[in-house]
């Protein structure tokens, strides 16, 4: 693992006055993809971490989900904060049956420990393999602690950068649990539709197990907002077809507040990509509302 105890360049603030997205999100609709940081006041930030944040707590979030319709949430640990998930524990607490969360925890974790966290709303744990942010976990410690959170039902949520998701293929093959790949795994849409890695994650998505978020499609994209037309849009045909891959195992989110982007998103421009994901209000109904419910709320 790489050692970042120097932070690593200033993540800006989210974006200063989003506006209101034009498409209306449907009743229930859930941010399956978004961080808090801090504030570092009350929740200091790791000495590991890779880039300096800018503070951008609960309220905030809680501000920008009532302007664009969003009802639930899934809170994922940002590594910005390591294994420290009160940040995102204290967010949940306020919110407590409209938030769940993703956590980040060390292989020592105790079994009172992470029931601890199942009290406090998580249902999943999170894995960077992405080389930036310090490279793949022991993987080793990974299926251990699968094992340990399949009994209470959780999965995993897995960050990879693209070219690594045919590397990371029998590892994923045999997991015990389900799991989700952020960010339509990092592919770039300057690489087009046939590049290797996404090829790569249409195949996984054949396994009932795997998941993946349409979320950071101004990662995805090579536009930038000053683009003729909506921003962004450059990722949408990845959407689609991850859609049409696996409709029933496709979540959303909008990544606020956007760590390390090269552009920081209106927010209210993400949310006017949705239906030029699809064009069917069922297939909407799915991403947005049924498939969260299902793997965040069961109960």
């Amino acid at each position: 693992m790489t050692d970042h105890s120097t932070p690593g360049p200033r993540n800006p603030p989210p974006h200063p006055n989003p506006g209101r997205p034009t498409f209306r999100l449907p009743p229930g609709a859930c941010d399956a993809h978004c961080h808090v940081f801090g504030p570092a006041a009350r929740f200091p930030y790791s000495p590991q971490r890779s880039y300096e944040p800018t503070d951008a707590p609960a309220a905030q979030l809680r501000a920008l989900h009532a302007l664009l319709g969003v009802e639930r949430a899934v809170l994922v640990q940002a590594s910005v904060h390591g294994h420290d998930n009160r940040a995102m524990l204290d967010a949940i607490a306020q919110s407590p049956g409209n938030y769940r969360g993703v956590a980040m925890v060390p292989a020592s974790i105790s079994d009172a420990g992470l029931q601890a966290l199942h009290g406090g709303g998580v249902r999943a744990l999170r894995f960077n393999f992405v080389r930036r942010l310090g490279g793949a976990p022991d993987l080793d410690a990974v299926r251990s602690l699968a094992q340990r959170v399949h009994a209470l039902g959780w999965h995993l949520v897995l960050h990879f950068d693209p070219q690594d998701l045919p590397v990371y293929r029998p590892f994923l093959d045999a997991l015990p649990l389900p799991y989700v790949i952020d960010h339509m795994g990092r592919v770039l849409a300057q690489n087009g539709l046939q590049q290797a890695p996404f090829e790569a994650l249409l195949a996984l998505m054949r396994d009932p197990r795997c998941w993946v978020k349409l979320s950071g499609a101004e990662r995805t994209s090579q536009l930038l907002s000053r683009a003729a037309g909506l921003p962004f849009a450059d990722a949408v045909p990845f959407a689609r077809r991850l859609i049409e891959a696996a409709p029933e195992r496709v979540l959303w989110g909008t990544d606020w507040p956007h760590p390390s982007v090269r552009e920081m998103p209106d927010d209210g421009k993400l949310v006017d990509l949705l239906p030029l994901f699809s064009d069917d209000a069922a297939v909407l109904q799915q991403l947005l509302v049924d498939n969260p419910g299902r793997l965040y709320w069961p109960d």
